[in-house]
């Protein structure tokens, strides 16, 4: 046709002998060392962050736990794991009157377990919790003298003023003795009453005072408890 133009080589246009070369430009090329170290940077920044937060949660968490780090030279046997205080421990004032086992929380307690007629490692055991909480300074608003009497006997009327009168004044419990030994348990070969034991304010019992215990060996375990749980502890109920 007059004046179109043919599409077929040869006709009006020479071929083309070369085919079409496409340049391709290469992307810049990332430095994947570079990157790699920015991405464990910005991890261990935010595992940092994470670790600042929590710390308070840890340091609690191991106090309430056993206090690991005192583990390897308390004077006390460390209980492991702990024994929560029974909901529904059948506990009774000394008049009758029944006592919830939960107001037994939100203090240390450091427990003497006997009869009423209260022998001689009675005896002991209570000027021990006397003397020993005296011992505590500032920190004995935060522990409880308690004294679990586990038979139908009255206490000895001439124990009673010393234990209840004055500005800190023990605790007098009655409760069954199968229903302690369901919770507190002595050393192989030992009673009951053989041993002072230590509840944390969570009601959990986790340490027993070895049979005649030196006083002042137990403060040592009692302050290391008391500092350690400073932080999540306060004194009163």
């Amino acid at each position: 046709m007059s004046g179109s133009r043919s599409s077929v080589p040869g006709v009006g246009e020479p071929a083309l002998t070369e085919p079409i070369g496409l340049t391709v430009h290469t992307m810049p090329r990332v430095d994947a060392a570079l990157a790699e170290r920015r991405t464990a940077s910005g991890r261990l920044k935010m595992l940092l962050v994470l670790a600042i937060c929590a710390a308070p949660v840890v340091a609690s968490y191991l106090a309430y736990f056993g206090v690991r780090p005192m583990a390897r030279n308390n004077y006390a046997d460390l209980i492991q794991p702990t024994r929560s205080l029974p909901a529904d421990l059948p506990l009774r004032t000394l008049e009758g009157q029944p006592v919830a086992a939960r107001d037994l929380h939100r203090q240390w307690l450091l427990v003497s377990v006997a009869t009423g007629a209260c022998n001689a490692t009675c005896e002991a055991h209570l000027y021990m919790q006397r003397q020993v909480h005296q011992m505590l300074g500032k920190d004995r608003a935060r522990m409880d003298k308690l004294w679990l009497v586990v038979d139908d006997a009255p206490p000895r009327p001439e124990l009673l003023p010393a234990l209840t009168q004055g500005p800190d004044p023990a605790r007098i419990l009655r409760v069954p003795r199968e229903a302690v030994a369901r919770w507190l348990e002595p050393a192989p070969g030992a009673a009951l009453e053989d041993h002072l034991y230590l509840v944390d304010p969570m009601g959990e019992w986790m340490m027993r005072v070895p049979a005649k215990a030196d006083p002042m060996r137990l403060k040592k375990d009692l302050d290391r408890l008391l500092r350690a749980s400073a932080s999540w502890d306060t004194a009163g109920r």
